[in-house]
């Protein structure tokens, strides 16, 4: 039977170094985290070939006294910690005392340190665990560390680190994220020679990210804050026309330390739901500060993972903390000035586009005051401040979007937005092959004429696979709601359609190109929403209820989620063997087939292999319901038709993107049109 031994020391340390020190990066993070707990106001880290030859980093810190030196590379020996409650309340980056200790054991390493009351300083230098005696040494206050050769007495840790500019990626991502935690300290980083950072302190938070990721991202992006109990929520979040391909971008910060969290980044994909495409990540800098009594960070050896006393709250008020600012900010995307092919140096005076949008809103008044412009029951706000609204709430109907500083536009609070109820409507017309646009429908001669004699549903139309429409020919004898378009002055052609796809209007800002099929489906999707929460959405019954043939495992998922597709307006009951009958369907859907309309639904419930959650299944649901219904890329649109479609994106809380993602407009600043037909 084998024999219970204690574990030599430099067994334990090699046990720690292969659970904290994963490569240099690693060496970087413990190493920068000591010096910030020394106080250091400037960090000067220092790399040879990635870290893996030399990682030095010096700092001008408390330091440490001579007579410590050995003790600071000895395994847990820390002066960050006392006794054992001070674990629920850690204030410090570091306190578990073994990163110097395992560092040290696989590495060459020099310390050298000095502190203020010292009138020289000492030097200490360890070879795989194996210290030599402490020496006097010249040096500035604080404490200089040199690593060499990491991981020579392990080459199996060794033969595992990747190409030097892979461990420079990884360092490079380790010394971001201190960096941007800690603004207010001075940060160099050097490799073989070459400066590569020197981040001077930074007042502003969106200085140091601008000098990380650039000045172009740091100006698209949108300051959240908020206060709980416990909780104070501050920092940045870039709107949804910036995304990432991966989750890299997100950096949570949690009193000073650089988290991940995977409930905390659900509640920020949550509350980017339908702004992003699938696969698409959002870009977020967001601090946490609260208590540390509240939270236990010794649950990783890194200390990347930390466990919350209430992570739900967190969670809530993260999701609902963006989901309000996203509803009171404009997400529009705008084409900037390096994407229109401008001056690559991104010029840009801000003070001449704020005069732009003043003369734009004097102008706006202008109108309203000789009654050219139709608003409807919506005011206009315009004021000289920059950072007030301007042209709030005016109709695209009359040329202008809603501008981006129009914080109330949503807010059914505000005194400057009275919120109409939304309507479920079906455009009811006689669509016009393309090539035929000079014609009207029959027997209407003028496009008032033809906005006035409309039913109020929703265009009925499958999508084909080419994106074109397959016009519903089954809307001959079909029963249709008697819905009317809200009344409001409408003047013809607000907006020009170009390819049967995009509308092209006015802005304040320069010129506004709509995706018409983007923004009907995402009016439709807030209209069924509300019609579905609410249980009134309209159902078309049939005479005669339609048999649709599945296969049994579709037939089985049908009518396990009976309930779910009776609240979309879908009503099944089995008819024997794998047939299902098919009682009625949402109305708004009058152009597809029952089985069509059954067969479409029960393939996304059947998408993913797995249940999905109830909320997030009917969500996907009144996705697919509001993309079939709405109004197709390739369909003609009459006057009234696009006047009201822009009347309609109005009444919606978010018309910047449709539900899957996609944005529904793009800007084009007249900056950049100006820049382009060489008028500036």
């Amino acid at each position: 039977m084998p024999t219970i031994r204690q574990l030599p020391t430099s067994v334990i340390n090699k046990i720690a170094a292969g659970e904290v020190i994963e490569r240099p990066a690693s060496v970087v993070k413990e190493l920068i985290e000591n010096s910030l707990d020394a106080g250091a106001t400037r960090v000067d880290v220092a790399l040879e070939q990635g870290g893996a030859e030399l990682v030095r980093i010096v700092d001008n810190g408390g330091g440490i006294a001579a007579d410590e030196l050995h003790l600071a590379v000895a395994s847990h020996a820390t002066s960050k910690l006392v006794e054992a409650d001070d674990l629920f309340r850690v204030r410090t980056l570091g306190f578990r005392g073994e990163a110097l200790a395992s560092i040290a054991e696989v590495s060459r390493l020099v310390l050298r340190s000095r502190t203020s009351e010292s009138t020289g300083g000492a030097e200490l230098e360890v070879v795989a665990g194996r210290a030599s005696p402490v020496a006097p040494c010249g040096c500035a206050v604080g404490t200089a560390l040199e690593v060499r050769d990491l991981f020579f007495n392990t080459p199996v840790r060794r033969k595992f680190l990747r190409s030097t500019q892979t461990e420079m990626g990884h360092t490079s991502e380790a010394f971001t994220r201190l960096a941007l935690a800690h603004p207010r300290v001075h940060f160099t980083l050097s490799h073989n020679g070459r400066t590569i950072y020197d981040l001077a302190p930074a007042e502003e938070w969106l200085g140091r990210i601008g000098r990380f990721f650039g000045q172009d991202l740091a100006d698209e992006l949108i300051w959240v804050e908020s206060q709980d109990e416990s909780a104070h929520l501050r920092g940045y979040v870039a709107p949804p026309s910036q995304s990432r391909a991966n989750a890299r971008m997100q950096y949570l910060f949690l009193n000073g330390r650089n988290i991940r969290d995977r409930a905390l980044g659900h509640a920020l994909s949550e509350a980017y739901r339908g702004l992003l495409l699938t696969g698409r990540y959002a870009i977020s800098f967001l601090r946490f500060d609260m208590p540390p009594e509240l939270i236990d960070v010794n649950v990783h050896p890194t200390k990347l993972e930390v466990r919350f006393q209430d992570g739900g709250r967190l969670y809530s008020q993260l999701l609902g903390t963006l989901r309000t600012k996203f509803l009171s900010v404009d997400l529009t995307h705008r084409l900037s000035l390096s994407q229109a092919g401008e001056d690559p140096s991104g010029a840009h005076d801000p003070a001449k586009a704020m005069q732009v949008r003043r003369e734009l809103v004097d102008w706006a008044k202008g109108q309203l005051a000789t009654g050219e412009l139709a608003t409807g029951d919506t005011p206009v706000a315009g004021t000289g401040d920059p950072g007030a609204s301007t042209a709030t709430g005016v109709h695209a109907t009359s040329g202008f979007a809603n501008g981006p500083g129009s914080a109330n536009r949503f807010d059914p609070a505000s005194p400057l937005y009275s919120r109409q109820p939304l309507e479920l409507n079906r455009l009811d017309r006689q669509w016009l092959p393309v090539g035929r646009e000079e014609e009207t429908a029959p027997g209407v001669d003028e496009p008032e004429a033809a906005f006035a004699s409309w039913r109020g549903d929703v265009t009925g139309g499958i999508a084909a696979d080419d994106g074109t429409s397959e016009s519903g020919s089954r809307a001959e004898g079909t029963a249709r709601s008697s819905m009317p378009w809200p009344a409001s002055p409408v003047r013809p052609r607000s907006a020009l359609q170009i390819h049967n796809r995009y509308l092209v209007t006015e802005s304040a800002e320069g010129v506004l190109v709509i995706d018409q099929h983007a923004l009907h489906e995402r009016i439709l999707y807030e209209q069924l929403r509300d019609k579905v929460l609410s249980g009134a959405l309209e159902t078309q019954t049939l005479l005669v209820p339609e048999p649709v043939d599945l296969s049994a495992a579709e037939a089985a998922l049908a009518l396990e989620h009976r309930e779910l597709l009776a609240q979309l307006g879908v009503r099944v009951e089995p008819f024997g063997g794998d047939t299902l009958l098919v009682s009625s369907y949402p109305a708004m859907l009058w152009a597809a087939s029952p089985a069509e309309v059954l067969r479409d639904l029960v393939d996304l419930l059947a998408q993913g292999g797995r249940t999905p959650e109830r909320r997030d299944l009917l969500d996907e649901l009144l996705h697919m319901i509001s993309c079939k219904a709405a109004i197709k890329a390739g369909d003609r649109l009459s006057d009234g038709e696009i006047a009201s479609l822009l009347e309609q994106r109005h009444l919606a809380q978010d018309t910047h993107h449709c539900p899957h993602g996609r944005p529904t407009a793009l800007i084009f600043t007249r900056e950049a049109l100006d820049r382009q037909f060489m008028r500036t």
